[in-house]
């Protein structure tokens, strides 16, 4: 079973966000983050388990939730506010984000753009570096060049999924994803659509998932 490179650190041990910090209104919108921590963990299965070798860099994954209009009006709302923030806390959140290995912004049509480092040296070891240890996931089926995956994370609120995704070259991919994590107390299952492209071999502030941080 290999570990995923969940980057929304939900542990129990992760530290305590004071009100001014900028990250405290991204925890607000937990069962959203808990669901972006789940797709950011399926991100992982085409590098981890993919037959064709993906191109090293920066990748871009646009993900579009499908079928949960309260999930996307959540996560719509967590965009906005974090496009909201003053320059300053902004740009103390994109370093933030981007030392932890990942930039979110919004996408056309209501969807979620994620970008993320991969180094030569992962995608020889077809594996990505754990970011989240409450987070796993595991290949469960491959014909071709097509990938289905199953995932879980113990997080609060925990998660679970599966994906299909196929990769169309080293430098594209697309899939669908359907997961389940809990909203007050209540299942909530929602359903994805995502396609990855590589942007180039420069990743810019993004750093890799798992490098040493400053």
């Amino acid at each position: 079973m290999a570990r995923c490179p969940c980057a929304i650190d939900t542990s129990p041990h992760r530290k305590t966000m004071k009100p001014g910090n900028p990250m405290t209104q991204q925890f607000r919108h937990q069962p959203a983050m808990a669901t972006l921590a789940a797709v950011i963990a399926l991100l992982a299965a085409p590098v981890a388990h993919a037959q064709t070798k993906m191109q090293p860099g920066l990748w871009e994954h646009t993900v579009t939730v499908k079928d949960n209009g309260e999930m996307a009006a959540a996560m719509q709302a967590m965009q906005a506010r974090l496009a909201n923030l003053p320059a300053a806390q902004r740009k103390q959140m994109e370093q933030m984000m981007g030392q932890q290995g990942i930039a979110i912004a919004p996408g056309a049509g209501g969807a979620t753009s994620i970008r993320t480092c991969m180094t030569q040296a992962q995608i020889d070891m077809n594996d990505m570096p754990q970011r989240d240890r409450n987070c796993s996931h595991q290949a469960v089926q491959r014909s071709g060049n097509t990938l289905k995956t199953t995932f879980s994370c113990t997080g609060n609120p925990p998660s679970s999924g599966e994906s299909e995704v196929t990769v169309l070259s080293p430098t594209a991919y697309t899939g669908k994803s359907v997961i389940t994590t809990a909203v007050t107390g209540k299942p909530e299952r929602t359903a994805m659509d995502q396609k990855g492209k590589w942007l180039s071999a420069d990743c810019g502030s993004i750093k890799p998932v798992g490098a040493p941080k400053k």
